[in-house]
């Protein structure tokens, strides 16, 4: 997915800042596309470039005045361009794994510890996603769209059905290093 995309599909919503965009993304989109502050302020100033958004400086007495993004027509053109487009196949990559491909090079001990880390990171992972359509009330009630919201959920449920398929497969990894199931070196 474009970070550019995902910046368009979210002013096609409402008027944004950078600093709201960000927020946006945690509360929303983080668990499936992570964006830093920076990444959005350099797509806000390309996109401006391409003429898909237009900035709007809202004038503040007691902070630095705000940059409001708005969707140009332009902007919902390409949006719905990309949305129309075939679906894009991301290659799977995961460093996680590489180290996994290489871990027989680890004693029994160490590989235990990464996998029980693992683990512990996996079920951090569900408890924030569990908490997901806590976070997203606000825009729900912005958005006013029954629609949008089950398709924003669709991607949540595939999160944490990922998660949990991981869950099951470290937890089976753990078992069978517990079980003297590794061979030898």
């Amino acid at each position: 997915m474009s970070l550019k995309h995902a910046i368009l599909g979210f002013l096609n919503y409402w008027p944004s800042s950078g600093y709201d965009l960000k927020k946006i993304f945690d509360d929303s989109v983080r668990h499936f596309w992570p964006a830093n502050q920076s990444q959005i302020y350099r797509t806000l100033a390309d996109i401006n470039d391409q003429g898909w958004v237009d900035m709007e400086i809202v004038e503040q007495t007691d902070r630095p005045d705000r940059k409001v993004y708005h969707l140009t027509g332009a902007g919902k053109h390409e949006l719905l361009r990309w949305l129309s487009a075939p679906t894009p196949f991301d290659e799977p990559r995961s460093a996680s794994l590489v180290q996994v491909f290489f871990a027989g090079q680890l004693s029994d001990a160490e590989i235990l510890a990464k996998f029980e880390a693992m683990a512990e990171m996996i079920r951090a992972v569900l408890e924030h996603y569990e908490k997901v359509p806590e976070q997203l009330e606000e825009h729900i009630k912005m958005v006013d769209s029954p629609r949008e919201v089950f398709f924003w959920l669709l991607t949540l449920d595939l999160g944490m059905r990922t998660m949990r398929a991981n869950m099951e497969w470290a937890e089976s990894v753990i078992e069978k290093i517990n079980a003297g199931q590794v061979p030898e070196k």
